[in-house]
């Protein structure tokens, strides 16, 4: 079973490190996505355009290489957590937007897939967390 696992976290850290580098190659638009929300001023979303894609990648390696282990999982849960709330706040205000979590290739999807995709990211990153509670980790974390 720890195979199984042990796949799982490389795609999970593999999908926030692809998703990170796209933002990071385009923070501006990634900064126009935020700013799409209506729930931040655009000086913080700028900040957050260059600043997440960043957080997002080392929290991906982190889960890679294990290190840090537990402290990517509670970052990216929380990531993920925020995300869909906003997510789900921009459409019951009527919003139409295009999330940009993976740049082009998520342009097209819609709110269902959107909530789906994010939905099963946060159940992976969940069952990885509880999977793997007892095993120390390598890093600084305990």
């Amino acid at each position: 079973m720890k195979f199984v696992w042990r796949i799982v976290d490389l795609v999970v850290g593999g999908i926030f490190i692809y998703a990170g580098a796209i933002k990071a190659l385009d923070p501006a638009q990634f900064a126009n996505d935020i700013d799409n929300y209506k729930i931040l001023p655009w000086t913080i979303s700028v900040g957050l355009a260059f600043y997440l894609p960043w957080l997002e990648m080392l929290c991906g390696l982190a889960l890679v290489f294990r290190l840090f282990y537990r402290g990517a999982f509670a970052i990216l849960i929380a990531l993920i957590s925020i995300f869909l709330v906003a997510t789900i706040a921009a459409k019951l205000r009527g919003l139409d937007i295009t999330c940009g979590c993976f740049g082009h290739a998520s342009q097209h999807w819609n709110f269902s897939a959107h909530l789906a995709v994010d939905l099963a990211i946060l159940a992976a990153l969940l069952a990885l967390w509880l999977s793997t509670r007892a095993v120390p980790a390598r890093g600084s974390d305990r």
